[in-house]
């Protein structure tokens, strides 16, 4: 085939891609197998200058190794030159037609030499031509062939490929620049470079080290604490090193440090300077210190004191690399200190208090702001002035200090008079060991009459013990015995405030009183808050506490005397009306308020209303009933499981052949394993019938919750009852502890959606308080009491917007009347009972 043979226009228009890489990969083979010496020669040449191994060379040498190279890479030319033949059209139309079955594109080429004129035989020509032009839209261009390993059998041109990849990765191309200095290295440099240097910032900068043998700038900016490292190659004194950064004197050659080889030298910028490498091949460069600049710290923000005493104080800080830790100190402010009664004398010395501040777990500590939180209420300083300084420290170890502020040590108040009179006492002790004997002689005489001010004996057997021991010690009082004594105190003054828990009268009592003091004492807004929830949920826990007693008595609604009634949406009026005097500082009418409150409570009975209990009371007595039967088979199962670990240990009295008989039979209880999950499992089904058997409650959240947690203690029952059934005894009591807490939070839930139901006219008159009128006909201001239920009677007595101002001028001119004793002695009788009443 010849490059003038003709081809149809259509055919070449569909080939003129695939021809053109066809002949694009003849091209490639062609030059890869021609100039694949020199290309090898060339990769080996610049893998040995980017190694630097010309500076291993003397001149002599490297002027003969550079003239064989020259004669190499010159013969490698003509080699290839000679060798390569461009491709031409042709020879790729032919590479690509012997692709193509039939080579169509040769048959595209010709004209048909028999049978011209004859019409049958120029159709059959014509569907030949079709054919093959059919088969030349299958062209595709033909792939190179470029294996060399005939042309290369010891594989050369792989050695050098992979020492020029080797280059690339460890080598440096800078030093082909370097060329022109062939030989000037001479034997001594024989052993490697004439130098290397280092410059290694510091870790916490988060920036990489520099290799000096590949920086061309002569100015570097490096961050302060940046250690300079410096290795000298070749004779010991063909290189010598200055430097005016380390703070050594000004143009003195670095002395190696001590025990260290004197070609290596290691130094530490601390200013701006020079350093330089003198010999030959030697560099300079004019170094720049980036200073790091000291950490920023300061408060942000007011401090925030919790009911309990914690504080919260905001501040922010920053740093250039990021803050590595902080602190706060606080210390006593002396000078503000009310120095009398018990801080009267010289207080014993004592560190200032040093808190760490919070860091981010996570992120930048660069700029941050964060929160202190700490309750500092058993400090000794609580209570007194102090001053807080916060600081801040980076990885260098420079300290950042916020201005100093002042404030009052936050600590938790005792509302009590007792407790805080404890309180001081143990502040006094804490100021100075030297006020033990006047501490002792306080607090004995405050305990003096414990009838009358402890309310709680265990309360008051500690503190006697405490003063004992402060007597016994007050001569030479320990700094150990002064750190116990106080915290004794300080529980003791808390189980004086807190009182008994464990009684819903007393938690009632409590709240009111303390309640009380808090309105005395000027409380702040989050105490009041505080001691209004308390004063609500303790009044919660009296009125069902005093239902279930009065159901345990039999006491229904069968009552000597006229009553008044009230109910919890009338106590919860009273609360809210109560909190909001406090909130506008009218403390005077508050008191009056929680006065009538507190007499109010004392001589509450709950009813149920007329017709016996209703379907809510009986389902409240159904749970309670479960939860009693469900805790007694707790007990039961607990003690299977000691019998377990302790065979026989519960009848040990009995005889060692009953002993021997108990043996290898643990876990039976009272009536056997079987016994217990029989047991169980009869809970379950009454707590599934009192479930279909619930009251109306509607769709409210209380509602909700009370499903809720009555269905997580059925499952609780199903997984103990699996648990007994299995001889698992410890995964059945974990079982049955958490639906014994599933059944108080549901009948806890219910209560409060029942008492939903009669806010919105539910179940009429249940879980109302009745209070008792001591027996009169009629009530302290002389009326009949009313025929609804509702207290007093249904004559509005008190008009008005404002019936508790009211109330309180009632109440103000029953005292006046009953201090005028020119009155009849009856009125005076009559108006002194209405006072005690209220």
């Amino acid at each position: 085939m010849t490059e003038s043979t003709p081809i149809p226009d259509d055919a070449l228009t569909h080939l003129r891609w695939p021809l053109r890489l066809t002949w694009a990969g003849l091209l490639a083979e062609r030059l890869c197998r021609a100039f694949w010496p020199l290309a090898s020669l060339l990769l080996l040449i610049a893998a040995a200058l980017a190694f630097g191994l010309h500076d291993l060379l003397t001149r002599g040498a490297a002027l003969g190794l550079g003239g064989a190279l020259l004669a190499a890479l010159l013969a490698t030319l003509v080699y290839g030159v000679r060798g390569f033949h461009r491709p031409s059209r042709a020879e790729a139309l032919d590479r690509l037609d012997r692709t193509l079955p039939g080579r169509p594109i040769a048959a595209l080429s010709d004209s048909q030499a028999i049978g011209a004129g004859d019409p049958a035989s120029e159709a059959v020509w014509r569907a030949h031509i079709a054919r093959m032009a059919a088969r030349v839209q299958r062209a595709r261009a033909v792939p190179p062939d470029l294996r060399l390993s005939s042309r290369d059998p010891y594989g050369l041109r792989h050695v050098a490929l992979i020492a020029f990849t080797v280059a690339l990765v460890f080598g440096s191309f800078l030093r082909v620049a370097s060329v022109t200095d062939l030989g000037q290295g001479g034997p001594a440099l024989a052993a490697g470079p004439t130098w290397e240097g280092w410059i290694e910032p510091p870790a916490y900068t988060g920036k990489p080290s520099l290799y000096l043998n590949d920086i061309a700038e002569d100015a570097l900016a490096v961050p302060q604490g940046s250690r300079i490292t410096l290795r000298l190659y070749g004779a010991v004194g063909a290189l010598g090193v200055t430097e005016t950064v380390s703070g050594r004197e000004e143009g003195a050659e670095a002395p190696p440090p001590e025990g260290t080889d004197a070609m290596a030298q290691s130094f530490e910028v601390v200013k701006d300077g020079r350093v330089e490498i003198e010999g030959p091949g030697g560099r300079a460069w004019q170094i720049v210190l980036s200073p790091d600049i000291r950490p920023e710290i300061r408060l942000t923000g007011a401090l925030d004191v919790s009911a309990d005493g914690e504080m919260k104080q905001p501040f922010s800080a920053s740093d250039d690399y990021g803050v590595t830790r902080g602190e706060a100190t606080i210390t006593l402010d002396l000078a503000a200190v009310d120095r009398r009664y018990g801080l009267a004398v010289d207080p014993d010395p004592r560190e200032p208090l040093v808190l760490d501040l919070p860091m981010p777990i996570s992120g930048d500590r660069q700029q941050f702001t964060e929160t202190l939180v700490e309750n500092l209420s058993e400090h000794p300083w609580a209570g007194l002035p102090v001053r807080i300084e916060l600081a801040a420290e980076d990885a260098l170890g420079q300290r950042g200090v916020s201005a100093p502020a002042a404030m009052v040590l936050p600590g938790r108040r005792f509302f009590d008079p007792l407790a805080r009179a404890v309180i001081e006492q143990r502040q006094a002790l804490l100021w100075a060991r030297a006020n033990a004997p006047e501490v002792a002689q306080i607090l004995r005489a405050v305990s003096y009459r414990p009838d009358e001010i402890f309310r709680n004996e265990s309360a008051y057997l500690q503190l006697r013990v405490a003063i004992r021991r402060l007597e016994a010690s007050a001569a030479a009082l320990t700094a150990e015995t002064q750190t116990e004594l106080a915290k004794a105190l300080w529980d003791i003054a808390v189980l004086i405030e807190d009182g008994d828990l464990s009684d819903a009268a007393e938690r009632l009592r409590r709240a009111q009183e303390r309640l009380a003091e808090a309105m005395k004492n000027g409380a702040s807004d989050a105490e009041i808050a505080q001691l209004m929830d308390e004063l609500r949920e303790a009044m919660q826990d009296y009125m069902r506490q005093l239902a279930q007693q009065q159901q345990q008595d039999g006491q229904e609604q069968a009552q000597n005397g006229e009553t008044q009634e009230i109910t919890g949406d009338q106590l919860q009026q009273m609360l809210d009306r109560l909190q909001q005097l406090m909130e506008e500082g009218r403390m005077d009418e508050a008191q009056q308020l929680l006065q009538m409150l507190q007499q109010m409570m004392e001589n509450m009975q709950v009813t149920q209303g007329p017709g016996g209990s209703s379907p809510g009371q009986q389902a409240m007595e159904g749970l309670a009933e479960t939860l009693r039967d469900q805790q007694g088979l707790s007990d039961d199962a607990f003690r299977d499981l000691q019998d377990q670990f302790n065979p026989g240990g519960q009848q040990g009295q009995q005889g060692e052949g009953q002993q021997g008989q108990g043996e290898g039979m643990p876990g039976q209880g009272q009536d056997g394993q079987q016994s217990l999950a029989d047991r169980q499992d009869a809970l379950r089904r009454e707590l599934d019938r009192q479930q279909q058997n619930l009251p109306g409650l509607g769709a409210s959240p209380e509602s909700e919750a009370t499903r809720e947690a009555l269905d997580r203690a059925g499952r609780a029952m199903d997984e103990a009852e699996r648990a007994l059934r299995d001889n698992d005894l410890a995964g059945a009591l974990d079982d049955q502890a958490e639906a014994m807490e599933a059944l108080r939070e549901g009948m806890r839930n219910l209560g409060d959606a029942l008492a939903q139901n009669r806010q919105e006219g539910g179940e009429d008159g249940q879980g109302m308080g009745r209070a008792d009128a001591g027996g009169e006909r009629r009530d302290p201001l002389g009326r009949a009491p009313g025929s609804t239920g509702q207290v007093g009677t249904e004559d509005s007595m008190l008009q008005g917007d404002d019936v508790y101002r009211r109330a309180r001028d009632l109440l103000d001119e029953i005292r006046r009347r009953s201090g005028e004793q020119n009155r009849p002695d009856l009125e005076l009788d009559y108006l002194r009972r209405l006072l005690d009443r209220f």
